[in-house]
This record gives C-alpha cells, sequence and structure tokens, in this order.
C-alpha cells in the first residue's frame, strides 16, 4: 500500500533520518555505551577486589583450621584425650587426674597466646562431654553441666569425621562472666591416630571485627555494601545493616536488587573451604553518575546541532516547495479548464525551466484543443454509428434465413408471429437511441428467441433472466443480442444434439466492488479460442467488445470455449461506470 506524502513531509522524513537521528543517537546510544563500558569495568575490579577479600579469609580461616588440629602435634594431650575417652574416672589415680587435667587445661591456652587476636578462644569437649575452655578473657568460664553434645556446632563435627567444619553466626551460649557474644568458629572431630575412634570435638571461635579488619584491608573502586553468608545462607557479616527482605534477595542470588529507591548490582564470590559467600552490591546510580557529564554534555550539542538545522531545513523547504506549489496551483486551473493560467519565472534554476516547460505545455494543449476537439468528437460518433450498422446486416440475413426455413414447410402461423416479433425488433432497433436499458434490451432478446425457437424447435432451448435490481441500468443498444445470435448461429446449429442457450444478468460483488455480471452460456459445439478461422467466424463478438469498451473502458468481455462442450461470454461492468 503506498503512502501520498507531500514534498514538504518527503523532506521532513529525510531530514529527520539523517540529521535528527543520528545526533538522537549520539545523544543516547553513546552514554548508554559508556554507562555499560563503566560498569563493565566496576565489576571487573570488583571481582578482582573480592578474589582477594576471598584470599584473605581463607587465609585467617585456615589459622583456625590449624589451630583445631595442634591436639595431635602434642602427645600429652593426646594421650589425656585417650584416658578420657577410654578409661573410667574412677579407675584412674590422682597422679594421672593431675597430668591429663593440666593437658586439657593448660597445653593450648599457650598455643592460643601466639595466635590472631580476634581467635577468642578454644573449647575441647571430651568424649564423656565434659568442656575444656582456653580463653583470652580472664572472667570468662564455661557454664555448668552445659549440654555440648546436643549443640549443632558439635553434630556438625561429627558429620565432617574429621575434618574442618566451619561454623556460621552462633552466640557464646556456653560461656559465663563475659555477657553473650556472636562468633564464627571451627569444629573438629579428634579421632584416635591408631584405632580412629573419636577421642573429642575442639572449637575454636573467632570474633566478628576479624572479617571487618580484612574487608577493610581490602579497597573497592566504589562505595560497595558487603555482605558474607554462611553455607546455609545466614548473614554472617555485612558493612551496613540491611532489611530482612534484602537479606532473603541475597539469598535467593538475584543478580538485581532493588532498595531505598535505588537499583543495586550483585557480584558473588564463593569462600570454597568454608562454602561462604562473599556478596557485594555494587549501586547503579554511583556507576551512572560518573558518567552524567558524558550524557549532558552529548544532549547539549545534540540540542544545539538539531537547532541549527532545524533552521536550515526550514530555510531550505521553503525555498524548494514554495516553487512547486505555484506550479502545482497553475496545473489544477489549467486542470480545471483555465488555459490561460501561467507559471510566474523567477531565476533559471531547474525549477524555472520545469515552471517554462509547464507554460509551454497549457500553451500547447490550449492550441491542439481548438483544432482537435470537433473533429475528435465528430470521428468518435461515426465510429460508433459504423459498428452499429456492422451490426444489423448480420443480423437481418440471419433472421430472413429463418423465415425462409418457416415458409418451405408451411408454417404460416408462425411465419406471421415470426414477422410481427421481427417488426417490433427492427423497431427497437431504428430508434435514434444509442443506449437502453437492461430490461427493454432482455425483452427484445425474448422476442428474438422466439423467432429461433420457432426454426429450430425442440432442438434449442433458451432461458432469459435478469435480477430487478439490475433491470433500469442502461447498455448499449444490441450488446447482448449478437451474443445470443452467436450462440444459436456457432453452438447450437452444427451441433446434432438438442442445446441450451442460458442468458443472465445480475449484481456480482467481488474484492468489495459492485459489478453487473451479465452472462450468455451455450452448450454447443464450442470452438478453439486460439484459432485464426474461429475468429474470423465469430466477428459479431468482435464488434460487441470493441462497443463495450467505448463505452465503459473499465469493463471486461470474457469468451471461454472448448470444443464439444460449448461456449460461455462473460461482461462485467463496474456499477460506478454505468448511468442508471
Amino acid at each position: 500500500m503506498s503512502i501520498n506524502l507531500s514534498l514538504r513531509s518527503k523532506l521532513a522524513i529525510i531530514f529527520i533520518v539523517t540529521i535528527v537521528g543520528p545526533f538522537l543517537t549520539l545523544a543516547i546510544i553513546l552514554p548508554s555505551y559508556f554507562k555499560h563500558l563503566i560498569s563493565a569495568e566496576t565489576q571487573k575490579l570488583t571481582s578482582g577486589a573480592m578474589n582477594s577479600l576471598s584470599k584473605n579469609i581463607e587465609t585467617y580461616l585456615d589459622d583456625l583450621d590449624r589451630l583445631t588440629s595442634l591436639p595431635y602435634y602434642n602427645d600429652d594431650l593426646m594421650q589425656a584425650l585417650k584416658i578420657t575417652a577410654y578409661q573410667p574416672e574412677s579407675s584412674l589415680d590422682d597422679y594421672t587426674k593431675l597430668r591429663t587435667n593440666r593437658s586439657l587445661n593448660g597445653t593450648l591456652p599457650s598455643y592460643l597466646i601466639n595466635t590472631r587476636k580476634e581467635i577468642l578462644n578454644t573449647l575441647i569437649v571430651t568424649k564423656d562431654g565434659q568442656g575444656h575452655l582456653s580463653t583470652k578473657f580472664n572472667s570468662a568460664d564455661l557454664l555448668p553441666n552445659f549440654p555440648f553434645t546436643k549443640q549443632s556446632w558439635y553434630k556438625k563435627a561429627l558429620l565432617a569425621d574429621g575434618h574442618a567444619a566451619f561454623i556460621g553466626s552462633h552466640d557464646q551460649d556456653y560461656l559465663s562472666g563475659i555477657g553473650i557474644n556472636r562468633v564464627f568458629s571451627v569444629a573438629r572431630l579428634i579421632k584416635d591416630p591408631d584405632s580412629r575412634q573419636p577421642l573429642a570435638v575442639i572449637l575454636a571461635d573467632a570474633d566478628y571485627r576479624a572479617l571487618n579488619q580484612i574487608i577493610n584491608e581490602v579497597s573497592f573502586d566504589v562505595n560497595a555494601k558487603i555482605a558474607i553468608m554462611d553455607e546455609d545462607n545466614q548473614l554472617l557479616y555485612t558493612s551496613t545493616n540491611l532489611p530482612d527482605h534484602i537479606m532473603t534477595q541475597l539469598a535467593d542470588k538475584k543478580s538485581k536488587i532493588s532498595w531505598d529507591n535505588q537499583n543495586y548490582v550483585t557480584l558473588t564470590k564463593k569462600v570454597e573451604s568454608a562454602k561462604w559467600n562473599i556478596v557485594v552490591l555494587l549501586s547503579e546510580a554511583e556507576m551512572a553518575s560518573k558518567i552524567r557529564w558524558i550524557f549532558i554534555i552529548a544532549v547539549i550539542v545534540s540540542a544545539g546541532g538539531i537547532l541549527v538545522t532545524f533552521i536550515v531545513f526550514l530555510y531550505l523547504t521553503r525555498w524548494i516547495v514554495t516553487p512547486f506549489k505555484q506550479i502545482n496551483d497553475v496545473m489544477t486551473k489549467a486542470r480545471l479548464g483555465n488555459l490561460q493560467a501561467r507559471y510566474t519565472l523567477t531565476g533559471k534554476d531547474e525549477i524555472s525551466q520545469l515552471g517554462q516547460s509547464l507554460n509551454k505545455m497549457i500553451f500547447q494543449l490550449d492550441d491542439m484543443i481548438n483544432r482537435e476537439y470537433k473533429t475528435a468528437l465528430a470521428l468518435k460518433k461515426a465510429e460508433y454509428q459504423a459498428l452499429q450498422s456492422q451490426i444489423k446486416p448480420h443480423f437481418l440475413n440471419n433472421v430472413l434465413t429463418g423465415f425462409i426455413g418457416l415458409n418451405q414447410i408451411g408454417e404460416t402461423r408462425k411465419l406471421e408471429e415470426a414477422i410481427l416479433a421481427l417488426s417490433g425488433m427492427l423497431h427497437y432497433i431504428l430508434a435514434n437511441h444509442p443506449h437502453t436499458t437492461i430490461e427493454q434490451e432482455f425483452d427484445i432478446l425474448r422476442g428474438y428467441a422466439m423467432l429461433q425457437k420457432l426454426r429450430f424447435d425442440e432442438k434449442l432451448q433458451i432461458h432469459i433472466y435478469h435480477e430487478k435490481s439490475v433491470g433500469d441500468f442502461q447498455i448499449p443498444k444490441l450488446i447482448i443480442q449478437p451474443l445470443l445470435e452467436n450462440a444459436i448461429i456457432h453452438g447450437v446449429e452444427p451441433s446434432h444434439k438438442p442445446c441450451t442457450v442460458e442468458i443472465k444478468a445480475a449484481i456480482h460483488i467481488q474484492e468489495e466492488t459492485e459489478f453487473i455480471r451479465i452472462e450468455v452460456r451455450d452448450d454447443g459445439v464450442g470452438f478453439e479460442i486460439n484459432s485464426n478461422s474461429s475468429t474470423k467466424q465469430h466477428i459479431g463478438l468482435l464488434n460487441v467488445k470493441a462497443r463495450l469498451q467505448m463505452t465503459f473502458t473499465d469493463s471486461v468481455f470474457r469468451i471461454q470455449s472448448r470444443p464439444g462442450y460449448g461456449t460461455t461470454v462473460v461482461i462485467t461492468i463496474p456499477i460506478k461506470g454505468v448511468n442508471q
């Protein structure tokens, strides 16, 4: 489907595509590109910082891991653990009890003094459920009869079966004298090296200040929010207070999070040894602020460029379009009959040359009309009359031949009826009216059919019908009768079997357009359409087609024929071209 646009509209489209488009691209796409570039670079730098942070945490956890392995390197401590595991306390002498207690309560403190200050204490829970504490707090002590074996960290150590079990955030609820602190720990099941039987569980607690110190040692390129989650997605550490719904999204590993009307991109790094996750939240607004000045400059440059080019565009379009509008006005006046209208020439450019050519064309058109108009009308009228006269002798010859046949067989009554029918037809034909209605033409067809019926008797059946709605439409006179005549002479007469001719006219709708459809169909001998001899025999059809085209230029005249099956002639005329 084509779209009609004015020249100014086309120039505006070109202006938008070639000028506004690139400027808008500069103002929108370029900042977006830099935003993506800076965002990717920031995430890359942050990822490097997270790797460094992960290694520092891994190193710190290794210290805790080594601390829980110390019993294996001290023979006295291992001997004490075996005694408590294999021998009941009632069977021990006082010296053995003293030495065992000294090993359990005095060996680890000496090691604890030399560790990091954030490692607060170690706790050994022997197989009999008794706890032995080594701490940096003088006032700290174990709660009496504390159920160590029922604690989650104790069970987790048993499941680790001698390997380090990293315990997430939990309370030191087994201590008294220092209040309840939140710590993270490493626990390990101590086994007998010989029998591989469990001897005790050792727990090393570390202060959260250790994580804060480790994180502060790593510098991020932006103001990032940092959280550390344990393997159960419980919060171990956060650099700022995070609401519960944010913690839920972090636990679900969302790649983007909205908080306080800001969007954050999350980067995650796993601490493999402890299966912890370091999560860094990067503010998209902060990253976008780094390129805001690029966006501002791009908008200013684009707006200024569009304004300047728009002013130039207005000037150029007026310079180009105005002469074309004047030329169009002159052509409109000429089309409406004012052949004295002329375009006023200004300058010698291509538009002025076009205007000069228009003036010459109007002058020549005016001269041609004055010289040839009357001659052309007279020629068209003579051609129309010649086509009509070409049909009349042919028609009369065929009818008179039928009269001779009736006379020879002595059908005087039928001959009389035929002569009266012929008289009415001649009156109709000789009337000085080149057009008639479909209803009048069909009445003549019925009279003609009666004449041919008298001649062919049972060999010929003729059915004539038209819809009432098309009866008043005007068509050229004798435009259908030659078709019926042609069907009888060239289709029915040569046939050795009875034949039927149908003539009908009706409204036909195709692609939402209404047509008058006139169809003449016979089941006679038919003919080969592409044959030259057939074309010469059916000169009447060619005359009908020529007259139809002279009256209705949009009409269609179509012939379908096949030897042995008959012939169909279809005329379609758009209703908009029919005079009612």
